[in-house]
């Protein structure tokens, strides 16, 4: 058994692989920005108003001014003000020649084609050209692209980014209790939950997912799948038999397929039995059989890694709040993962059974790190909560 950072370390030092493609802007959310961007353009591109009101040359201390023209946005002015000369312009607008200056038209009076100025104004009320960004300024680095970095591309006229292609999934059941979901189950039988759970988590992270089937605990089944799986994935995920039971067949398979076992056992809760191998460029992980426990591992080793192929160096995000009730535990032999939900401004434990317990996870909004060692969290104490 392994400690959990030590298990990360191994996680880190997966070599990327860099394969990149090109995507429109409508297809980029939550893919991985390849490279570091430059701005192509100075942004905004040309001084702008940003109110409503009268364009002036800066210099002008007149009180009253004729109005000579009238800038929409999206239009242009060709004259240039003349002293105690305005231009009527829109929020958005771009500065007639010569101004420098807008006065909000509520700072005005206007009559018979003038206005006459009636209180000071604090701003200039201009977006200066470059003011957000200059061409040639770094725009965005390599990251997990959200709606605001899509904004960010439109705005700087890009109809298309350079992505990189993440590792296709194979996912694998193992369990001769597993029944898919929507069958009828006999004695002694569960529904396949995990599955479906890895493919939603795959999905919002944009990497695509094949389902390989169910496999009864039997061990030339269980090769002949992952041999399969193999030649055709990036990354294999299996679910179950993964520990040291008489029907735990996953880790002696991948040793008789010619894999590295990298890790297995991990010193963390949930999920003390999982398993990290890699055979070629095909890389695999075991995880337990138990919801949670798979869940959890997800987040912990499998998204990291799967951002690490992509070239990105991801670190997951947390908010630091108080905790509002004190965490008691029992055993302090290993490094928990518990689930919390928030109210208030502070993380409280959820009703929490076990990692088999996965409609407690319904209930949570994110997870907290207990160290090993550390039987209690007291009500009040900073806590890091890393969402899920």
């Amino acid at each position: 058994m392994i400690e959990l950072d030590e298990a990360l370390q191994i996680i880190e030092r997966v070599e990327p692989w860099l394969s990149k493609e090109i995507v429109s802007l409508d297809k980029a959310l939550g893919r991985v920005l390849a490279r570091e961007l430059l701005s192509p353009i100075d942004s905004p591109p040309f001084d702008k108003s940003a109110m409503d009101g009268f364009a002036i040359r800066r210099d002008d201390a007149f009180a009253s001014f004729r109005i000579v023209d009238t800038v929409a946005a999206g239009g242009a002015s060709r004259r240039e003000l003349a002293t105690g000369e305005c231009a009527r312009i829109m929020t958005g607008a771009m500065l007639p020649p010569g101004a420098g200056r807008v006065i909000r038209k509520e700072l005005v009076e206007e009559s018979q084609g003038s206005i006459r100025v009636l209180g000071p104004e604090k701003d200039d009320n201009v977006i200066p050209r470059g003011a957000n960004v200059r061409a040639g300024d770094l725009m965005l680095r390599p990251r997990v692209l959200s709606p605001q970095d899509v904004g960010i591309l439109a705005a700087s006229g890009f109809a298309d980014v350079e992505v990189s292609v993440p590792p296709e999934v194979g996912i694998i059941s193992t369990g001769s209790e597993i029944r898919p979901p929507g069958e009828t189950l006999g004695p002694g039988e569960i529904f396949n939950s995990n599955a479906a759970q890895l493919a939603a988590q795959l999905d919002r992270m944009r990497c695509p997912s094949r389902f390989l089937g169910i496999v009864a605990d039997e061990q030339s089944s269980l090769s002949r799948i992952i041999f399969s799986a193999l030649s055709t994935c990036g990354l294999v995920v299996l679910t179950g038999g993964v520990s040291v039971g008489d029907f735990d067949f996953v880790p002696r398979c991948l040793m008789g397929l010619g894999a590295e076992i990298l890790f297995h056992r991990v010193s963390v809760k949930p999920g003390q039995p999982a398993l990290f191998a890699r055979r070629g460029e095909v890389f695999i992980f075991g995880l337990p059989g138990n919801p949670v426990s798979s869940f959890v591992m997800f987040e912990l080793f499998v998204k990291p890694f799967l951002y690490r192929r992509m070239g990105l160096d991801w670190k997951p995000p947390a908010f630091r709040v108080r905790l509002g009730a004190r965490v008691q535990r029992r055993g302090t032999e290993r490094t928990e993962f518990l689930p919390v939900r928030m109210h208030d401004g502070r993380a409280f434990p959820v009703a929490y059974r076990g990692s088999a317990h996965i409609n407690a996870l319904g209930d949570a909004d994110g997870m907290i790190r207990i160290e090993k060692g550390v039987a209690a969290l007291e009500e009040g104490g900073e806590v890091d909560v890393r969402p899920v």
